[in-house]
């Protein structure tokens, strides 16, 4: 067997398996941390906190998809802070209003964010500033969406050392 033969067939082998047992991939899951009941709650909350005017709010600019990436890198420390926050956020308006909270009118939804910053205040905080983040901040870390705050407030694409705008 010649030398390149059996790279590349451990090369391919080592590929196929990588693909399989890479923790990133998973199969009809749009989310990395968040399940599809979660990540629905987290973009409602989102919303309420920047809502969409005649600009983009945080929906659109996918602050979730930001919150979400983050979880699973940077932001591990507050997995388990999120996990229950969210939990208390539709306990709270199931209690109140007997819906989840992403069945709620934004009224009820602002009701139910106001109970939650007064009970769970590290959360709500929390949410709050990463919510900021993800609107805010720089694309490439999965918010701000087509640069929707940047053109909100009329900045340029911000010209980084060692980066092009593609």
């Amino acid at each position: 067997m010649r030398r390149r033969t059996l790279l590349g067939a451990g090369l391919a082998a080592c590929a196929a398996g990588a693909a399989v047992t890479s923790p990133r991939w998973r199969p009809n899951r749009p989310f990395r941390f968040f399940t599809a009941e979660e990540a629905a709650t987290v973009d409602a909350i989102c919303e309420r906190l920047i809502p969409a005017d005649r600009d983009a709010g945080a929906k659109q600019a996918g602050v979730a998809n930001y919150i979400d990436i983050q979880l699973t890198r940077h932001l591990k420390k507050h997995q388990r802070t999120y996990r229950q926050g969210l939990a208390d956020t539709d306990a709270a308006a199931r209690t109140r209003f007997s819906r989840r909270f992403v069945d709620l009118i934004p009224l009820e939804q602002d009701h139910v964010l106001t109970i939650i910053e007064a009970n769970s205040k590290a959360f709500f905080e929390l949410i709050l500033n990463h919510t900021r983040q993800g609107f805010y901040g720089d694309p490439r870390h999965g918010g701000n969406r087509d640069m929707a705050s940047w053109k909100m407030l009329g900045l340029p694409y911000p010209q980084l050392r060692g980066r092009v705008k593609a």
